[in-house]
């Protein structure tokens, strides 16, 4: 057994990046205390996205979708044109025959709820389809049914898998051999610190063209609920989850874990982004290799950090070493390896205001390529 567990803290200024039903910013109660949470959900949107967007990673993204009988229609239609005829027609059969038992949301060409395939299944699927020359049977739709059917297109759904599916997972209750097991798991982001509740930006908008003609007041009035916090974040990758999700192909397997690592730790989610602006980086990023089990450690902020004079961020590092060491010391088990990634600023004022010496610090890059050498070594012996 060999994991990844990927620890971070992070400040956040006046921010909504993920907001409850009612627009406030979620929380949750924990140590007896109001924290600021941002949901596991969010996050791993954030991840996904990235990897949409990377040239270098989008061969591994993934769409999560209830059209996509649409989207392999128009696939389709992009090779053969002459397709476009029966491109609903076609991306329904399609997708019937992917997943055999999905139904379709009242005989429309969407589905009854999400599926989450990769892009490049997609592409396979569509590449498959126009090979078949359904332009011989087009106008007919029994025979293009059948054709598409006899396409054996289940086995592109349950293999070769993009690096979303095999990360994040799937779940398809009708077909359960399409079911993938995620190989890894997001915890909830939670302030180290208790926040305050009900947190109001109150805003106006001027209409431009009453100013224009001399007229007072404003166009639009109202409030954006916030919050600011130092988070702490934690995600774990299964590397054996991985390995299987992914065919047994290892040098992809550690490609995806440094990958997903880097993502999580820089992606930030989209809430608000717009009116607030708070595209931060981690204070802190801590990776570590395990052989026994993840190690989840939120613990050490259980009693919340109390604003000292020194700052947040430095008492939340602090703490979180401390405990970290004092859990090790407890059950007897330690990381593998572990490398840490922190400005000279962070160190220089944890040992001088918290008496702790900090591990040695890299550069992220740096970092993961030494995480990807022990995880390859895990992997391999």
């Amino acid at each position: 057994m060999t994991f990844l567990d990927v620890h971070v803290l992070q400040s956040v200024p006046p921010s909504n990046l993920n907001r409850d039903e009612s627009g406030s910013p979620k929380s949750a109660i924990y140590g007896g205390v109001l924290r600021a949470r941002v949901s596991s959900q969010s996050w791993k949107r954030a991840v996904r996205d990235v990897f949409l967007a990377d040239p270098d990673l989008a061969k591994d993204g993934g769409l999560r979708t209830r059209q996509l009988p649409r989207v392999i229609g128009d696939a389709v239609t992009a090779r053969r044109p002459a397709l476009g005829a029966a491109s609903d027609l076609i991306g329904t059969a399609a997708t019937l025959a992917l997943f055999k038992k999905v139904k379709l949301a009242k005989n429309k060409p969407i589905t009854e709820y999400m599926l989450f395939l990769g892009h490049d299944q997609v592409e396979r699927v569509a590449d498959t389809l126009v090979a078949a020359n359904l332009e011989q049977v087009a106008d007919e739709p029994d025979l293009l049914r059948e054709r598409i059917t006899g396409l054996a297109l289940h086995e592109l759904g349950i293999k070769g898998h993009a690096g979303a599916v095999a990360l994040f997972g799937r779940m398809i209750a009708d077909a359960p051999e399409l079911n993938v097991d995620a190989a890894c798991q997001v915890a909830h982001a939670l302030s180290t610190h208790k926040v305050v509740a009900d947190q109001f930006d109150y805003f106006t908008a001027v209409d431009d063209e009453s100013r224009r003609q001399d007229e007072t007041g404003a166009g639009m009035i109202g409030t954006i609920e916030f919050n600011s916090a130092t988070l702490y974040r934690f995600a774990t990758v299964s590397i054996r989850d991985l390995l299987a999700n992914l065919d047994g192909e290892i040098d992809r397997t550690l490609d995806l874990t440094l990958a997903f690592a880097r993502t999580f730790a820089t992606a930030m989610p989209t809430g608000k982004q717009n009116t607030f602006a708070a595209h931060t980086r981690p204070d802190l990023i801590l990776l570590s290799v395990r052989a026994d089990q993840p190690v989840n450690l939120v613990g050490a902020f259980e009693e919340p950090i109390k604003a000292p004079e020194g700052g947040i961020v430095p008492a939340s590092v602090a703490q979180l070493f401390t405990y970290h060491g004092q859990q090790d010391e407890m059950y007897g088990t330690g990381p593998v390896s572990s490398a840490l990634v922190y400005p000279a600023w962070l160190g220089n004022r944890v040992r001088d205001e918290k008496q702790i010496d900090l591990p040695a610090a890299q550069p992220l890059a740096s970092a993961l390529d030494a995480v990807r050498q022990v995880l390859a070594e895990q992997i391999t012996t």
